[in-house]
């Protein structure tokens, strides 16, 4: 009498579990052997304990290269597949691009006034709406420009009025009488002076002596001088000496 199918879950008794573990993983390890060796395949096993334990079973002479081999063929299977899938979404959005291009394109012919013929009048009056609005906004723009222009023209202006006038200020200051005190600071090259009137001729008076050289005491030439020096002194005048 055969053996009863077993129950694929999981066994809650722990040492069943264990028991069982060892049985099953040893059998495929044996099972992985064989496939290796009766049909010449390279044949890569690992498993994980729950306890995190490693078993591994490799038919060629490292792991690492089946490993790589294995990840080459899986990610270049997806990256076909992923390019694949890129270039058709990439020519769908061409067509759209393309499609838009096409509209935009002879929406701008319309505006231009060309080919016009396949229009209907719905459309024309749309059109027409279109270019109204259109030449509204553009002569908006250009009036609100043209005062800005003459705004700023008029700053330039009232700027300018302000520089003539402090200039000119400047050049008043500059062209008005020169204080004294500032003339002396700047060398007396600037003093405005009155020449003083010439004095009298009769104001020194030549005194009256012998012409002649005389060496020695005159008791004569110093009576003569005193007696010129007291006319002079009466008549009310100072010889330049006492001045």
């Amino acid at each position: 009498m055969g053996r009863g199918r077993v129950e694929l879950k999981r066994i809650e008794n722990k040492i069943n579990r264990q028991v069982t573990f060892a049985k099953r993983r040893n059998g495929l390890l044996k099972k992985a052997y064989e496939l290796s060796v009766l049909c010449d395949a390279e044949v890569a096993l690992i498993v994980f304990s729950n306890r995190g334990r490693l078993y591994e079973f490799c038919s060629s002479s490292s792991m690492m290269k089946t490993l790589e081999k294995y990840q080459k063929c899986s990610y270049s299977t997806l990256d076909n597949s992923r390019s694949i899938s890129e270039t058709q979404s990439s020519y769908q959005e061409y067509l759209k691009l393309k499609a838009r291009v096409e509209v935009l394109q002879r929406s701008q012919r319309n505006l231009l006034g060309e080919d016009l013929g396949p229009l209907n009048s719905k459309e024309l009056e749309q059109l027409e709406h279109q270019l109204e609005t259109s030449l509204k906004q553009i002569r908006s723009t250009k009036t609100q420009a043209v005062l800005d222009q003459l705004c700023d023209l008029q700053n330039r202006e009232q700027m300018l009025i302000e520089t003539n006038k402090s200039l000119r200020r400047k050049l008043e200051e500059i062209s008005a009488p020169v204080p004294l005190s500032l003339a002396w600071e700047n060398g007396g090259t600037n003093i405005p002076y009155n020449h003083l009137p010439a004095q009298s001729e009769g104001f020194f008076q030549p005194l009256g002596v012998n012409p002649s050289l005389q060496i020695g005491y005159n008791p004569v030439v110093s009576d003569e001088m005193n007696v010129a020096g007291h006319n002079e002194n009466v008549s009310g005048f100072f010889p330049g000496w006492m001045l």
